[in-house]
């Protein structure tokens, strides 16, 4: 079945351009894209692969549906296929929202929904849609991608002019339930080696607002800030990796199965950013905190109940210049820091603390349809999520990764 539906998305990519005439007079519209991807690393297997004997397992198909029955209310939904490593190798669906917008002051979305958060969320899921094969990993790590790109409930959204200039001010507010399915890589790899899971994922409330102020056409800045928290009755089980001595001398063998329950307090998750397009011009910035506590609650062991403290300071400053019409470079440094990890282990920086991305890019568009990008990250610390398994020696603190991608649109 998997098969047929991917060769369905491919017809779908190649008829196009027929498929979205034949349905404009239904105010129906199709859209979507492949690509695939190659990863090589001088050193550490990333994301699941093995990049360091060069990889081509980056595969994903998107396909979306659209239509407006009323003048102002429109509907669609998603669905993707992904595999990168071992993740992935399905398809699900992205999001699925009814859209009514009754004026450029006032609209509202609600459903699966976009979780308008930063500067690329809305769009990290659009590969044609921007310059780079990657995304700055301190910010938008594609391992936590399905996580922070929707949740269930809405979103309002609207804008004004101010006065009779050109300075324009947009607003977003948004609530919901988060979701995050137990085989998403974002609680895998983060778990992994500890014995711990989460085999219900975790869910919870969200409460959401940004603001973007644009002073000129080509110039915004904005923030936009995020409560949460994950439900108490979140499940959680750990199966002891090896044996543990209690206080008074019980033993408990590894092996040993114990239930209990995952949590976090309530936290925020605030973003700043700014993005100035002009011509062949386009530079951003970006920052974001990540600072949250989690809790193990494991009722026949109490003593082994603890807590984990993360505060995350991401941030990049990237850009890009059109060359030509069909040829256009850039360049981002993307950094991130555990302000909650020490500064070293065993008298050893501790390189777990931080990451920091060098990244130089090039995009090629062949035609409207068809294109390719290049990637160059040069690539020091290890605090974004590596797989364990597949780095048996080690991670190593510095590694250069290549990626080529392709891709077909419509």
């Amino acid at each position: 079945m998997k098969r047929l539906l991917i060769g369905a998305l491919g017809l779908a990519l190649g008829a196009a351009p027929a498929i979205a005439q034949s349905l404009e007079d239904l105010n129906i519209q199709i859209h979507g894209y492949a690509t695939e991807g190659l990863l090589y690393t001088t050193q550490n297997n990333v994301f699941t692969t093995d990049s360091s004997d060069g990889s081509p397992a980056w595969t994903e198909v998107v396909l979306n549906v659209t239509a407006q029955p009323m003048p102002k209310l429109r509907v669609g939904m998603q669905g993707r296929y992904f595999l990168l490593g071992n993740i992935g190798n399905n398809i699900s669906l992205d999001w699925a929202e009814a859209d009514y917008k009754q004026n450029d002051y006032f609209g509202f979305r609600f459903g699966k929904v976009k979780t308008p958060i930063g500067l690329f969320n809305e769009i990290q899921d659009i590969d044609p849609a921007y310059n780079f094969a990657l995304l700055p990993q301190s910010v938008y790590d594609i391992l936590s991608r399905t996580t922070w790109l929707t949740h269930l409930g809405g979103v309002a959204y609207g804008s004004a002019r101010i006065g009779s200039t050109k300075q324009k001010l947009e607003y977003r507010i948004w609530g919901g339930q988060q979701v995050e399915l137990p085989n998403d890589p974002n609680i895998m790899l983060g778990l992994e080696g500890t014995g711990i899971s989460l085999p219900n994922g975790w869910t919870g409330p969200m409460l959401g607002a940004a603001l973007h102020y644009k002073p000129t056409p080509s110039f915004m800045i904005g923030a936009s800030n995020t409560f949460f928290r994950t439900t108490w009755s979140a499940q959680a089980k750990w199966q002891l990796p090896s044996s543990i001595t209690l206080p008074g001398g019980t033993v408990l063998p590894a092996g040993t199965i114990l239930q209990g329950t995952n949590g976090t307090p309530p936290s925020q998750l605030p973003y700043y950013f700014a993005k100035y397009e002009k011509d062949k011009v386009m530079v951003a910035y970006e920052y974001m905190r990540n600072q949250y506590l989690s809790f193990y609650i494991w009722p026949t062991e109490p003593l082994l109940n603890s807590s984990f403290r993360a505060d995350q300071r991401s941030w990049y400053a990237m850009g890009t210049y059109k060359v030509t019409g069909k040829l256009t470079a850039g360049l981002y440094d993307s950094q991130s820091i555990d302000h909650q990890q020490p500064l070293s282990v065993s008298g050893s920086p501790n390189y777990a603390r931080y990451s920091k991305d060098w990244t130089v890019n090039a995009r090629y568009d062949f035609n409207s349809y068809i294109y390719a990008k290049f990637d160059e990250h040069f690539i020091s610390g290890t605090e974004l999520d590596y797989d364990t398994a597949l780095n048996p020696n080690g991670i190593e603190p510095t590694t250069k990764l290549m990626i080529l991608k392709i891709g077909v649109t419509f």
